[in-house]
């Protein structure tokens, strides 16, 4: 439970950090045989920074909650 936690609490901070990414994505425009035009789009993926917040609070509530190791 504590790797579980410490790893939470990494990917929320990166998640507070970077707020998204940007995925470039190759589509076709025309495929005439031996011709083809070819355009390359940037989509954007992001999340709200509250979430990240959230996925580290639960990360240190997985933390304070685990059992001590003797």
């Amino acid at each position: 439970m504590k790797a579980a936690g410490w790893i939470l609490i990494a990917i929320g901070i990166i998640m507070i950090v970077i707020k998204g990414v940007s995925i470039p994505e190759k589509k076709t425009i025309i495929d005439a045989g031996p011709i083809q035009v070819n355009k390359t789009e940037n989509h954007w993926y992001g999340w709200p920074t509250y979430v990240g917040g959230a996925i580290a609070i639960v990360g240190v509530v997985l933390l304070a909650t685990s059992k001590k190791d003797a």
